[in-house]
């Protein structure tokens, strides 16, 4: 069975699914590398899914999966390949994702 993520924290501070809002957007994406389990780690693989990029689930769970997703990303955008989204790797990758819509990819 597939998990879904839920928020469970105040709307200001709830992450948005960036490929559907074209909203510019706000700083503050928490580094997230493996083992790292949250809503965060939601969308980010909602958004590497969105750009074709497998994370093996949409679960909140930073995994194999969604670590060597984050590796191709980074790999291909010529960033430092090191599996962890800093601030840097979260800046490009929501500014690739903003406003896209839904693609055949992302995971309901």
């Amino acid at each position: 069975m597939l998990k879904t993520c839920v928020t469970r924290e105040p709307i200001d501070l709830t992450p948005r699914w960036v490929h559907f809002d074209d909203r510019t957007i706000a700083a503050g994406y928490p580094t997230v590398r493996y083992g790292s389990k949250g809503n965060y780690v939601c969308v980010a693989q909602d958004a590497l899914n969105a750009l074709g990029l497998t994370t093996g689930g949409l679960d909140g769970v930073f995994g194999t999966q969604t670590r060597n997703a984050v590796l191709t990303f980074q790999s291909r955008n010529g960033l430092s390949a090191d599996g962890i989204l800093g601030p840097l790797s979260w800046s490009r990758l929501m500014s690739q994702v903003n406003g896209i819509g839904k693609t055949s990819t992302v995971i309901n």
